[in-house]
């Protein structure tokens, strides 16, 4: 709030901390926090600088990141928050768009399961179209399949921690976690050329809920009901509650799931809204009632841990009492 005023004497300007500097001098404020001149922050892919009050960024264009994680939660490359629960296979995000022969060179689908008895439904398989060759990720391992049609585009893939990752040459890169998480990464050339669940990464989340047919809807189910790719599945019609199909479950999702509002996540709360997160935990912990209840409040938490650490705000969650991973195990 650098402003010049009758707080100060003629020239200084109020630093917003009770003292009186020369405009050179003058503090940067951002979620919150206070920085001084001449620090630097991230923000996505480009660094800011305070200098006079102000930020000055680098304009660099960024990667995509459109995340689907637990029982039908989606994050698009523009960062519209939304929930879809169907039982189909669903175009996550391809560059097959516009007209009926539009050439393109990758297409990644969803194949969506229930997980519990509610109706709400998980991500069992992962299937990524690479010109010619076909990935099918499931059942925490992956398989190639070669088809006559299309490009050769290569990829490799590496395991990362917990996650599987496999980049290919033409921009487009999948993290797996083998359960229910996937994130799709895009170079920024694929900028407002995609289509599908994860929306059109135009930089405008508005305009996300665009149809098979290219019409802007509002309502989720029918953007999502648009997407899938047999027209054998029945479409969704309503949006499912699993804590109201189980009630019993509601005291305990809610009672785990602050964690995400506590003070453990205190640094990440100014950077990151909570709240979506902490509505999906307590969702998924409510669905997941035939076996695997902790693995869903683990992988809800993981969710919003993992847009922290993309906003700079590191946090340390897992115990050996909450959601521990045997990293011995995993080297």
């Amino acid at each position: 709030e650098c402003v010049s005023g009758c707080v100060c004497p003629e020239g200084l300007f109020d630093d917003g901390r009770g003292g009186c500097v020369e405009e050179k001098d003058c503090p940067c404020s951002h979620n919150n926090q206070w920085y001084s001149p001449g620090q630097k922050i991230t923000v996505d892919c480009n660094t800011c600088t305070c200098q006079k009050g102000l930020w000055s960024c680098t304009e660099d264009l960024c990667y995509g990141t459109c995340t689907i994680y637990g029982s039908g939660h989606y994050i698009t490359f523009d960062g519209k928050f939304y929930d879809f629960d169907g039982n189909c296979e669903y175009v996550a995000t391809q560059d097959f768009c516009g007209d009926k022969n539009s050439s393109g060179s990758f297409s990644i689908i969803t194949e969506n399961v229930p997980c519990g008895t509610t109706g709400v439904t998980c991500s069992k398989a992962i299937k990524m179209f690479l010109g010619k060759t076909e990935l099918k990720l499931e059942n925490k391992d992956y398989k190639e399949i070669q088809r006559d049609i299309g490009d050769d585009v290569q990829y490799w893939n590496r395991t990362v921690g917990l996650y599987l990752v496999i980049e290919a040459s033409n921009g487009v890169m999948l993290i797996w976690d083998k359960k229910t998480t996937v994130f799709i990464k895009l170079t920024p050339d694929y900028k407002g050329k995609v289509c599908g669940l994860c929306g059109n990464f135009d930089g405008k989340s508005n305009n996300d809920f665009t149809t098979r047919s290219g019409l802007q809807e509002t309502n989720a189910l029918k953007f999502g009901n648009s997407w899938k790719q047999s027209s054998m599945c029945p479409d969704v019609t309503e949006e499912i509650k699993p804590c109201d199909v189980k009630p019993h479950r509601k005291s305990w999702a809610e009672k785990e799931c602050t964690i995400i509002r506590s003070e453990v996540f205190k640094i990440c709360h100014s950077k990151v809204d909570p709240m979506p997160f902490y509505e999906a935990c307590v969702h998924d912990a409510c669905s997941c009632d035939s076996g695997g209840d902790c693995e869903c409040f683990c992988s809800a938490v993981a969710a919003y841990a993992q847009e922290c650490t993309k906003a700079q705000a590191c946090v340390f969650w897992r115990t050996p009492d909450i959601c521990p991973i045997f990293c011995d195990y995993y080297n």
